[in-house]
């Protein structure tokens, strides 16, 4: 792939990503009380490796809606990424009790 056709690429796949961030914020801010929209902020922000902007998204939409089992199957991610292998578990365990064992399989494989 040429230097200019990346370049283009990314600025418009980074356009799409700022443009996506903002309709979530929208959300948050007419639904402050909605778990969802924090959840898929935090997705956006991991894409863009702003793991630390991620997290906290994602802690505040458990605190919201505490069996959100993909939002702990992510924070599990971030956890194990971290090395912080107490909170990945919690954060698994809760998710497969949820319905979503992603994270748990994930600390299955790599323990």
């Amino acid at each position: 792939m040429s230097f200019w056709r990346k370049e283009v690429i990314d600025f418009a796949l980074d356009h799409e990503t700022r443009a996506q961030m903002e309709e979530q914020r929208v959300w948050i801010a007419r639904e402050p009380a909605n778990a969802r929209p924090y959840y898929h902020l935090a997705q956006l922000y991991r894409v863009a490796f702003q793991q630390d902007e991620a997290l906290g998204l994602l802690l505040e939409a458990v605190r919201l809606d505490p069996e959100f089992a993909d939002a702990h199957a992510a924070l599990a991610e971030i956890y194990i990424v971290r090395a912080d292998d107490d909170a990945a578990r919690l954060h698994a365990e809760i998710a497969a009790r949820h319905g979503n064992t992603g994270a748990a399989d994930l600390l299955k494989r790599y323990s």
